[in-house]
């Protein structure tokens, strides 16, 4: 697939003015290790304290597990999600993983508190979406969000998706499992 690649763009007009860059695994190292001056002396970004809070912590330690195990899933999961205008960085997003034997990606966003409600998500959605739709191999797209994210849903109900179900998430507590057939 010739999107899959170490930055992510759409020409969606929501995701304007934003990308998502592949995070290597020593950033990715740094990150979950809460090192932010080595995770900065190894970024060409300034990375914020956002993201080694405890919201992102555990997200850096899995894709890190992950990455290390399967290098190729590099490409697909958790990005920094940078405003171009100011190469701020301002959340991260990305796949759980590359498509399953099913075609079903999943996807994941969280943005930095100081930068929220500025269409940061809606633009991380957008390439995504544009992400899964330009590779053959994917036809569902999975969002897993808490009842009691209401401006997340908000944004997810928007672009078609249906629930399937609930699920029990270790981290997250329970999540109501949204699917989009691509």
């Amino acid at each position: 697939m010739s999107k899959i690649s170490e930055e992510w763009v759409s020409s969606a007009p929501g995701a304007s003015g934003r990308k998502l860059i592949q995070v290597p695994l020593p950033v990715l190292e740094a990150l979950a290790n809460g090192d932010l001056e080595s995770a900065n002396s190894l970024s060409p970004h300034h990375l914020t304290p956002y993201l080694i809070s405890s919201e992102c912590r555990g997200v850096w330690g899995m894709r890190r597990d992950q990455v290390t195990a399967d290098p190729g899933d590099g490409v697909w999961v958790t990005r920094l999600l940078v405003d171009m205008a100011t190469g701020a960085v301002v959340g991260r997003a990305g796949f759980h993983g590359p498509p399953d034997q099913v075609g079903m990606v999943e996807i994941g966003y969280a943005i930095d508190h100081l930068c929220r409600r500025q269409g940061h998500a809606r633009a991380a959605l957008e390439i995504l979406l544009d992400i899964a739709a330009g590779d053959s191999r994917v036809n569902v797209v999975r969002a897993s969000v808490r009842p009691d994210n209401l401006p997340s849903r908000a944004l997810i109900d928007q672009y078609g998706f249906t629930v399937v179900g609930e699920q029990w998430d270790d981290e997250d507590g329970l999540e109501v499992v949204l699917e989009l057939l691509l």
